[in-house]
């Protein structure tokens, strides 16, 4: 019942907008029917990837494409695994990737464009250590990292060491996923582990200390993703996937219990948990300047520690909307 009623409500949004996209193409010629009859989208849950959880359970990306674009899933979870899938035509919408993934994949000459906003949560990013673990960035210096390599995570560790007047090169870094290195801090094998979302929760729970969250040092800002040329090529593809967004989103506001359940379930933590890491989550799909900015700042930061050569330009990685 749930999928029907979902489908249905898409199903007379994308109505309304096929009637407004016969009148642009009369005077814009951009096609509104479907140009590809399958699509790719990568399905990433973790940190706390509430919308992805509630669009794979409600299946609205499938209602709105209906049954003239095949909707398949790519679970790949890391920054580097994504932009590469994208660049190689396996996916075609990233939908929750690093704005710093964008930002290197771009500097690195790669065709990237941003659709949406996915999430801002500064907060929901840490560095965890164990009960007498490093209190300062002077603390860190010489102890073994672990975390994801060119992430928000990694940059809100480099941003920390900055704050003392540290480097990367005061440090130990070992490049791992988020469930290693969440393994590697239970074990006693780093000293500091990067982590977020249920990750996070549970070793805070564990008794395992905050070093410090983003607050402050990143914004932590994902995006949802394509390449220039899918989008030039298939205007009405990008624009059904946009409206998509926003019926999950809006789903999520009517709708909080079930999408808290949903994602309790999905997580395996406990409702109480889901909802006070969600608080932390700002979903809104609207690209502001307050974004730019914090996206602009990221890119500032990766050129002064040498995560990429040349400044990129936020604002020229932007799609329009129609």
């Amino acid at each position: 019942m749930l999928n029907k009623t979902l489908a249905f409500a898409i199903a007379a949004t994308l109505s309304l907008g096929a009637l407004a996209g016969c009148t642009a193409s009369a005077t814009s010629e951009v096609p509104s029917a479907p140009t590809v009859d399958k699509v790719a989208v990568t399905y990433v849950t973790a940190p706390l990837n509430v919308p992805s959880i509630t669009e794979r359970k409600t299946g609205a990306f499938a209602a709105a494409f209906g049954d003239k674009v095949d909707v398949t899933y790519a679970e790949l979870t890391t920054g580097p695994e994504q932009t590469a899938a994208l660049a190689s035509g396996d996916v075609q919408f990233l939908f929750a990737v690093g704005a710093t993934s964008v930002i290197l994949s771009a500097a690195n000459g790669a065709d990237i464009a941003i659709v949406d906003m996915y999430s801002r949560s500064p907060e929901a990013f840490m560095l965890l250590s164990g009960p007498n673990g490093p209190k300062s960035p002077a603390e860190l210096v010489g102890k073994t990292v672990g975390g994801p390599k060119g992430t928000i995570l990694h940059e809100l560790l480099l941003a920390y060491l900055a704050s003392g007047g540290y480097t990367a090169n005061d440090i130990h870094f070992v490049d791992m996923t988020i469930p290693d290195a969440q393994a590697a801090l239970a074990g006693g094998h780093v000293d500091v582990a990067l982590l977020a979302g249920p990750a996070a929760s549970t070793m805070l729970s564990d008794g395992y200390r905050k070093v410090t969250d983003g607050k402050g040092l990143v914004g932590a800002t994902i995006v949802v993703a394509t390449t220039r040329a899918f989008a030039k090529a298939n205007p009405a593809i990008v624009r059904t996937f946009r409206e998509a967004h926003r019926s999950v989103l809006d789903y999520m506001t009517a709708h909080p219990d079930e999408v808290v359940a949903m994602t309790a379930a999905k997580t395996q933590l406990p409702a109480a948990a889901v909802r006070d890491m969600a608080a932390k989550y700002d979903f809104s799909a609207d690209i502001t300047d307050t974004d730019i900015t914090a996206m602009s700042a990221t890119v500032d930061f990766m050129v002064k520690n040498g995560m990429i050569e040349k400044a990129v330009d936020v604002k020229s990685l932007i799609l329009p909307t129609e």
